[in-house]
């Protein structure tokens, strides 16, 4: 046994992980067929060739497409589903979850259809896996800044206060950083905060500091969806740790859009010694040919972690979730029982300790 074994086993969150991007390649063929659209490739295979970019624009032109194959509310429950049985099979146990129902909107499909689905889905993957679901409707910030015809700011802003009781639980805002800085959407970020969202935003992925800086100053950022970027600004890496701001990480995404060359000059080692709040997460799993699991195997992997650390990321996920506080902390303390067991049949042989440290 090992810590790599550990890893697999253990109990985990995700809070970075987009719906759209999350869809089987085998039920996105399934998908395009019934509801009549092409695609790039007509098999498993031919997709995860299509998969691969050759910079962030073309990912958005793939995730567009697949997008495209959405169309009634038994695709979008379906997907849903599917992703927590996905969860499950990794011993995951809680997910937020983003979904962008301006591109949806976009493309035609109205809210009550993708909602139904989506609501529907979400009550399966409780009841069939045990795994709780919850939502971040995001805004694509530059289809709301190019066509502000379309009202896709509001529009998902209003979605998102609607969708409260149904388990979403912030507003995010993704896509094109370059650009499409995060001021312009400062009313939006009011509006939802003031109704009682939390504030996700995406920053520090393609763009570098003032993203984050920006991020956290005029939308008052809970959490940074990645947030890697941060390590060029010393000073903006003391503020996320002194204010325990968490940065959602999410490494081989970085990797595949060119974000850094490598894992070696990956610095998610640097901002956890650094005492940055970090998560590890999937992003967009098929689209990047991982998992959860294989992420958080990068600990003891590729970033050669030891238990403690595993441990405080592991942990992380759920202290710095948009749950409920009684919810959260109870979550937290089975995670840390489960993690003593674990390491009893794990880690014993390599002399761990069987507690788990569950203050924040």
């Amino acid at each position: 046994m090992s810590l790599d074994s550990y890893v697999r086993a253990a109990p985990k969150a995700e809070l970075h992980v987009h719906l759209e991007g999350a869809i089987r390649p085998a039920t996105l063929l399934a998908l395009a067929r019934r509801n009549g659209v092409s695609l790039p490739a007509t098999d498993v295979d031919g997709l995860r060739r299509w998969f691969i970019y050759r910079d962030f624009p073309h990912f958005i032109e793939i995730y567009v497409a697949i997008t495209r194959c959405l169309r009634t509310a038994d695709d979008y429950e379906l997907i849903v589903h599917e992703l927590g049985a996905e969860l499950a099979a990794q011993n995951a146990r809680y997910a937020e979850v983003t979904f962008t129902p301006g591109t949806h909107r976009s493309l035609g499909v109205p809210e009550e259809t993708w909602f139904r689905g989506i609501a529907r889905g979400r009550e399966r993957a409780l009841a069939d896996f045990d795994v709780e679901i919850a939502w971040v409707f995001d805004i694509a910030r530059s289809a709301a800044i190019d066509f502000p015809e379309r009202g896709l700011t509001d529009y998902t802003v209003g979605v998102a206060i609607e969708g409260m009781a149904d388990g979403v639980v912030a507003l995010g805002l993704g896509g094109l950083e370059a650009g499409y800085p995060p001021q312009p959407f400062a009313p939006a970020f009011d509006r939802a905060r003031a109704a009682g969202l939390r504030s996700a935003p995406h920053a520090g992925e393609l763009a570098g500091p003032a993203s984050i800086w920006g991020a956290l100053t005029a939308l008052g950022a809970d959490r940074i969806g990645h947030g890697v970027r941060a390590i060029e600004d010393p000073a903006l890496v003391a503020h996320l740790a002194e204010h325990r701001i968490p940065i959602e990480v999410c490494p081989t995404s970085n990797l595949r859009l060119g974000v850094f060359p490598d894992l070696a000059r990956h610095p998610l080692p640097p901002l956890l010694d650094a005492g940055v709040v970090l998560t590890v997460n999937s992003d967009d799993p098929p689209l990047f040919n991982t998992t959860l699991t294989e992420e958080l195997a990068l600990l003891p992997g590729a970033f050669g972690l030891g238990v403690a650390a595993i441990d405080r990321v592991l942990l992380d996920a759920v202290r710095h979730s948009f749950l409920p506080p009684p919810r959260r902390d109870a979550l937290a303390t089975a995670f840390a029982d489960q993690l003593a067991a674990l390491k009893a049949i794990h880690l014993d042989a390599a002399g761990a300790r069987p507690t788990v440290d569950v203050s924040p």
